[in-house]
């Protein structure tokens, strides 16, 4: 479940001089925010309510604990249910108090939009103020106008309690006790407006949250009406416990005001996080350790490191202090600790002020068991639609979406970024069956829709990893029967996984192409209520394929509004195919279809055909070569490589400038064909253009302590670093005296563990000592993973705050993905194994 708005780069670094205030109480300190000793309340800077990562937001001794402070229509909201625009936010220095102004409902989202919101008949504009004070923050809300009758109680301030810091820990309301239970229970109502809902676990003027520990106590008092404490996961999985207080009729001026004051333990400091390779390091390669500090920080100490020898004990390889990392990222002080000279292999921790790391390899084959091998043997497998997906004792699920699919009705926004236009471009009738798309195709990723970009994508990484790396061309575990619809995990059958996982996404391809004349956009459910089903994705249709002579039987799902069309259940639960006109997804499917044709030639010679002749076929129909350039370019190499025809090559030097112009996004694919273009101007062109944007990398690298280029944004910066990584292999194959391959393993340990944040683990489930076990894919309702998947990873809470969260349902930290993520991973492994052992 994603939100495509989630693509705006943010601006991390500090002011210069920037520190924690001295002053007392709740200050505003020079990042816009209040602290005081341990604790930092946001307002509103980010702007992210879906995701609880919006509002009044309250991080405590490191630990985010609260967000989403706002004005909401509904006790416990779920992602697409109405939230505010925010029009602006001022800085109040001499009153120490921020305002941010905000209204109902977002025109921009009303029915339209990437994720479209269905808003009520409702106008609200408000502002949110919040003040601070000695022992915390007042917070206010004023409404522009008096809130109409019909919406008393109906519309209130909320705040959402991070569920995964609280379970087992007490609260009281007044005098009433409760604990914060790990699952949620009933009893729920349905109330005087027809909505379902929970009943509050408690309702008083003086809420204090886990009493039992010091480092998350928070009191919350209400000034003007009743708190309410709700269970929000009664209604939404992913939801979080919601304190409310609701407005009264006629409300206007302090409509609500909430005093919130945290718990401050005095002396409180940040302990220091060692950020080191989940998995270990290879001789040759550099080791550089960051360390990770309370800005307030001194760097006094000894970093040890420490070999684990073969009879239990510990001796000393090498010691030093840290050095500083001269810059400032974040909130945090940062030096690092090069062990780099350390060759020996065998297990090491480091060691700092008493602190030891998770044990890690160095080794000389550290990257070539249980590293890579986790996403094609698991991952790759399980999102695998279609199919029934077994592993010994374990069903992954059944054999899904057999009745795929039913053409999208014109004019249609549907909730998850897919519009189809008022043409169908194609001659399939609106709700027709649509034969020939039941085979093939990965499950995206979260979510059970096949995206043409994402399933592009993964056939290209695929075929690009099968062409580079040897090792992949014998590697057999998993049984795969296109015919049985079956596959087997740790069952080999004699053929390489990774070309039947190519053939697997390719039969999805062409499968579009059979049907409609052209590449689908995409293939999902028609109803939220299929889409947010979370379990067995067999469940989620009957496999049936839709008889229109059958009478559809349609019910409304209670719900806030029952005329809301996302939740309409008919018999007919078909996914949807949708078309579009989109050049660059177009351009992606043929490079795909172009690199597939190529190394299935040995494997299965007629798919291979098929995929080159609809590869040309779909170049020769692309009339518009104005957009969706990039893409060209990339596909129009594939296609050169794959052929050999001199078409091709002019359009590579047809698009020089372009290319020169984009050489960051273009250089890593126009240097594999050089050999092939053959023209010298050109090729000097090119490699003058890399060393600039090389020189260009080589600062950028230099603006945090983990050397990549790491602009944080909320949703997807850990896959960034992966393609940056997986690109940098690229422009070292074609330009070795240019590119140096160190980009390839900062990349690979920003991804294993050397990252923001006091979660150190790895991106990739089940890889290394320590990793994202509970993630985002349909496993997410079991708090479980799917080995080998690699999510996004740390998020930044704007301004400063990095944060990876344990918890399944924050999709901007954890959610899977397909279309590079865990490939890309895979990629980088295999690639650093080859760099350092030459192989």
């Amino acid at each position: 479940m994603r939100n495509a708005i989630l693509c705006l780069w943010v601006v991390w670094m500090l002011p210069k001089g920037a520190a924690y205030s001295q002053q007392s109480g709740f200050v505003l300190n020079e990042r816009g925010y209040f602290e005081r000793e341990g604790i930092s309340v946001m307002v509103f800077q980010d702007f992210y309510p879906e995701g609880h990562q919006s509002g009044v937001t309250l991080i405590q001794h490191g630990e985010r604990v609260a967000a989403n402070g706002d004005v909401r229509l509904e006790a416990t909201p779920g992602q697409w249910q109405p939230v505010p625009r925010l029009l602006r936010r001022e800085v109040h220095r001499a009153q120490n108090e921020i305002v941010a102004y905000l209204a109902y409902p977002d025109t921009a989202q009303h029915r339209k939009g990437f994720n479209p919101i269905f808003y009520p008949d409702l106008k609200l504009s408000y502002r949110v103020w919040v003040r601070g004070e000695a022992e915390g923050v007042r917070i206010g809300v004023d409404l522009d106008a008096p809130l109409p009758e019909a919406w008393a109680g109906r519309v209130g301030f909320n705040l959402e309690l991070f569920p995964g810091a609280l379970f087992g820990h007490g609260w009281y309301m007044d005098s009433t006790a409760g604990i914060f239970p790990r699952q949620p229970h009933g009893p729920v109502q349905v109330n005087a407006f027809g909505e379902v809902e929970a009943l509050p676990l408690a309702v008083g003027r003086r809420l204090v949250i886990a009493p039992d520990n010091e480092a998350l106590r928070l009191e919350i008092e209400s000034l003007t009406g009743e708190l309410a404490l709700y269970d929000g996961r009664v209604q939404h999985n992913n939801g979080w416990f919601v304190v409310r207080t609701t407005f009264a009729a006629g409300a206007a001026q302090r409509a609500v005001e909430w005093v919130l004051r945290p718990h401050v333990l005095a002396g409180w400091r940040y302990e220091p996080v060692i950020q080191v390779s989940q998995v270990g390091y290879h001789p040759a390669q550099p080791k550089v350790a960051v360390l990770e500090l309370d800005a307030r920080d001194s760097l006094e100490g000894t970093v040890r490191l420490l070999r684990l020898t073969e009879q239990g004990g510990v001796e000393e390889v090498l010691a030093g202090p840290p050095q500083p990392w001269k810059g400032q990222f974040l909130r945090y002080r940062y030096a690092q600790f090069d062990f780099s000279r350390v060759t020996r292999a065998g297990l090491y921790v480091l060691e700092f002020r008493g602190r030891r790391t998770h044990p890690f390899r160095i080794a000389p084959d550290v990257y070539q068991r249980d590293v890579w091998q986790p996403t094609l043997e698991f991952f790759l497998p399980v999102q695998m639609c279609h199919m029934r997906v077994e592993e010994q004792y374990r069903l992954w699920h059944g054999a899904c979406h057999l009745d795929d699919a039913r053409m999208a009705p014109p004019d249609t926004n549907h909730f998850d970024g897919y519009v189809q236009g008022a043409t169908l471009l194609t001659h399939h009738a609106p709700g027709a069956h649509v034969p020939g798309l039941d085979r093939g195709g990965w499950h995206d990723a979260g979510d059970d829709d096949l995206r043409i970009e994402s399933q592009a994508d993964e056939v290209y990484i695929l075929a690009a990893m099968y062409e580079l790396f040897e090792v992949l061309k014998t590697y057999d575990n998993t049984t795969i029967d296109q015919e049985r619809r079956l596959v087997q995990i740790h069952q080999p059958d004699g053929k390489p996984d990774v070309l039947q996982q190519i053939e697997h996404g390719v039969l999805t391809i062409l499968g579009g192409y059979r049907a409609l004349g052209r590449l689908y956009r995409g293939i999902i459910t028609p109803t939220l209520k299929q889409y947010v089903l979370i379990g067995d994705p067999a469940g989620s249709t009957d496999n049936q394929i839709y008889d229109p002579a059958t009478p559809l039987q349609v019910r409304s799902a209670l719900r806030v509004d029952a005329r809301d069309p996302r939740w309409v259940v008919t018999n007919a639960d078909d996914r949807w195919v949708f078309t579009e006109e989109h050049p660059g997804h177009e351009y992606k499917g043929i490079a795909a279809l172009a690199i597939a044709g190529r190394v299935l030639q040995g494997y299965n010679p007629v798919l291979a055909h098929e995929c080159i002749t609809v590869a040309e076929a779909l170049w020769q129909q692309k009339r518009d070569t104005t957009r969706g350039l990039d893409e060209r370019v990339v596909a129009a190499v594939e296609l050169l490589r794959t052929t050999g025809k001199p078409i091709y090559r002019e359009v590579l030097l047809a698009a020089r400038d372009r290319i020169i112009a984009h050489i960051e996004d273009l250089g890593w694919a126009v240097g594999q064909a050089l050999p092939l273009i053959d023209d010298t101007v050109f090729a000097t062109a090119v490699r003058t253009a890399v060393a600039h944007y090389i020189a260009e990398v080589d600062v950028l690298q230099q603006e945090n302590p983990y050397s990549v280029p790491y602009r944080p944004r909320i949703w997807g910066a850990g896959w960034e670093i992966q393609r940056f990584g997986v690109q940098q292999y690229f422009l070292h194959r074609a330009f070795p005296e240019l590119v140096s391959p160190v980009y390839v393993f900062n990349a690979l340990n920003f991804v294993l563990g050397v990252h923001p944040g006091r979660n150190t683990a790895a991106f990739a489930s089940g890889v290394g000592a320590r990793s994202v076990t509970v993630a985002y894919g349909f496993n997410r309702a079991d708090w479980t993973y799917i080995p080998g998947g690699v999510v996004s990873g740390t998020a930044l809470i704007r301004p400063d705050f990095p944060e990876l969260k344990e918890f399944p349902y924050l999709w901007q930290q954890v959610e899977y993905v397909m279309g590079g993520g865990a490939t890309h991973f895979m990629f980088l492994v295999l690639a650093a194994d080859q760099l350092l052992n030459k192989v």
